[in-house]
């Protein structure tokens, strides 16, 4: 078991479609440290579409991770993420952050097609120093009843959300800690899922813009039983090989042009918005579906940027032991978004 003594210990906990995932973080006096990985899966069709189908199924998948984490503590820091979150960068007149929170549910009837009494809004000031007179402003929307729902899942677990955060963010935490080289100019962290790969593009380090693809690994898989008649197992095992082969080279590359006209059409959604004249550098790819083979290949073919698999633990202070039986190469683009909700501390 982990000893939370006095130091803060902060649980990541990331519930996929097909897997569940926690990373123990230990914020101590120096950097932080990853103290411990776990990886359940996800028994199929408990979780479709981001709609839990099986609540029972997942709380046990979920107390099965915490348990081989050695967590004790009902303290978790978890996600939302999906078509029903929005995050938008908008301008606004440039007023102090209190004025600014008395007008955003106004702007936000003006970008968010929610009903806004059955959304959660928050947002941040990206130039609070500046001197014109408009402001940057990142809006973030979600649907309580998305933020609801997955407290309820928790709670049927016996767990506390500590905080709810959101899958992009998430996301951009772990990744500015392992490249902070990548934090100007504008750059697409690509988290390919199971059911659903989520397109983020980032400007001077920050999250603006979100998009969610309807492609996963589920999705290829099906490709290849469907065009090779291969089963669902051969089918995996080639999906998490490390070699292309005849059968997934076609799938690869069609998916990856899929994702990667997601991706541009990001990029010119943000231009034209934001009137932008900068052009996306680099592309870092991360989930299960980042280590498919071919598919890193397929986006460079098709974006003209360099495009690099990203780990979670390039610069990050691992403990020996913290991995435990999984091979760290295949584990870590996995853990992305659990390490990005383990580096949140909460008072």
């Amino acid at each position: 078991m982990i000893s939370f003594g006095r130091k803060k210990v902060t649980v990541g906990l990331d519930i996929g479609s097909g897997l569940v995932k926690v990373a123990v973080i230990e914020h101590g006096r120096g950097e932080p440290e990853l103290v411990r990985v776990a990886i359940s899966p996800l028994i199929a069709d408990a979780i479709v579409e981001g709609e839990v189908m099986d609540p029972a199924l997942v709380s046990e998948a979920v107390l099965a991770a915490l348990e081989q984490a050695g967590v004790v503590s009902k303290d978790v820091v978890t996600a939302v993420g999906g078509r029903d979150v929005i995050i938008k960068k908008i301008q606004i007149e440039r007023v102090k952050e209190q004025q600014a929170r008395e007008l955003m549910r106004w702007e936000a009837e003006q970008h968010v097609p929610f009903d806004m009494e059955s959304v959660e809004l928050d947002f941040q000031i990206l130039d609070p120093d500046g001197d014109g007179l408009e402001m940057s402003v990142l809006l973030v929307a979600a649907k309580r009843d998305l933020v609801e729902h997955k407290i309820r899942l928790l709670g049927d677990a016996g767990l506390t959300a500590r905080v709810v955060d959101v899958d992009a963010f998430a996301l951009h935490n772990a990744f500015e800690v392992n490249y902070p080289d990548a934090m100007h100019g504008i750059v697409g962290l690509i988290s390919v899922g199971n059911e659903v790969t989520t397109v983020n593009i980032l400007e001077e380090g920050i999250p603006v813009l979100t998009r969610d693809l309807p492609i996963g690994t589920r999705r290829m898989r099906e490709d290849l039983q469907r065009d090779c008649g291969l089963s669902a197992d051969d089918a995996a095992a080639l999906l998490q090989g490390h070699d292309q082969t005849p059968e997934l080279r076609p799938i690869a590359e069609a998916r990856g042009e899929e994702i990667a006209v997601g991706v541009e059409r990001a990029v010119a959604y943000l231009a034209q918005s934001s009137r932008s004249t900068n052009r996306l550098r680099a592309v870092y790819t991360c989930g299960g579906g980042a280590r498919v083979p071919g598919l890193t290949e397929a986006l460079a073919a098709r974006l003209r940027v360099p495009v690099e698999q990203a780990s979670p633990l390039t610069r990050l202070k691992v403990r020996d032991g913290a991995l435990a039986s999984l091979v760290t190469d295949e584990v870590a683009p996995l853990l992305m978004l659990p390490i990005g909700l383990a580096l949140r501390t909460a008072a």
